[in-house]
C-alpha cells in the first residue's frame, strides 16, 4: 500500500502540473483525432450524471442543459480549472476531488456515467470500471470514449514503445481496451464506433437491470 500511495502522490503531482496548460496540449488530439467524441458522448447523458476524471472539464459544454451533472477529479488544479469553466459556462455542476478508485457514492445513485480519455491514466482499470459500474442505477447508461489499442499492427507496436515512456511519467497506457472489460462485466453496449486506425473508440453501454427480466 506504501508503494501504491507514494505512485498516488508521484501522479496527482504531475497532473497537477499539467493543469494550465493541459487544454492547449488536448488542442490538437481535438482536432485531429477526437471528432465530435464529446458531443457524440455527453449528448447521450440523462438524469443524473456523474463524470469520473472530469479534468479541466472540457465535457461540461456538451451535457442536455436537464443533466443534472456531478463531476469527480483527483487533481486538485485540474478541478479549478474546470470549476472557472463551469463558471464561465453558468452550467450547475457539483464538482468534488475524488478517487476514480473510490467513489464516494452510494450503490445505483446515478442514472449516467461518463468517462472520457481519462481510464487510459487511471491507476487499476478494472477497479475504476467496478466502481463506475457500481454507482450507476440498474439499466444506468455508461459513456466511455479512450484512445486504444489500434486496429493496425504497426500502430499498436507504435503504441507499445509509447507505453515505455508514458505509463512510469504519467500512468497513460495507450494499448488498454475498456471495451472488452466492460462487456465482460455484463453491460450490453447500444453503441460503439471505432476509427482513426482504431485508435479512438467510444461506445456507450447499458447495465444489467435484473428487475427487467
Amino acid at each position: 500500500m506504501a508503494d501504491s500511495s507514494a505512485r498516488d502522490r508521484r501522479l496527482r503531482g504531475y497532473w497537477d502540473r499539467q493543469a494550465g496548460s493541459y487544454d492547449q496540449k488536448m488542442a490538437f488530439a481535438e482536432r485531429r483525432l477526437f471528432a465530435d467524441t464529446r458531443q457524440w458522448l455527453c449528448g447521450q447523458a440523462a438524469g443524473d450524471a456523474l463524470e469520473v476524471a472530469v479534468g479541466t472539464g472540457l465535457n461540461l459544454a456538451h451535457y442536455p442543459d436537464d443533466v443534472r451533472l456531478t463531476g469527480v477529479e483527483w487533481s486538485a488544479s485540474m478541478l479549478a480549472v474546470a470549476q472557472h469553466r463551469a463558471d464561465g459556462l453558468g452550467r450547475a455542476v457539483d464538482l468534488q476531488r475524488g478517487d476514480a478508485r473510490a467513489l464516494r457514492f452510494s450503490d445505483g445513485c446515478f442514472d449516467t456515467v461518463v468517462c472520457t480519455f481519462s481510464l487510459c491514466a487511471i491507476p487499476d482499470e478494472q477497479v475504476a470500471l467496478d466502481e463506475m459500474a457500481r454507482v450507476l442505477k440498474p439499466g444506468g447508461l455508461l459513456l466511455l470514449a479512450d484512445h486504444v489499442a489500434s486496429s493496425a499492427w504497426p500502430v499498436r507496436m507504435l503504441q507499445g514503445l509509447a507505453d515505455v515512456a508514458t505509463v512510469p511519467l504519467a500512468g497513460e497506457h495507450y494499448r488498454r481496451r475498456p471495451l472488452r472489460r466492460v462487456r465482460a462485466m455484463g453491460f450490453a453496449v447500444e453503441r460503439h464506433e471505432r476509427f482513426k486506425l482504431g485508435v479512438i473508440e467510444r461506445f456507450a453501454a447499458r447495465k444489467p437491470d435484473p428487475a427487467a427480466g
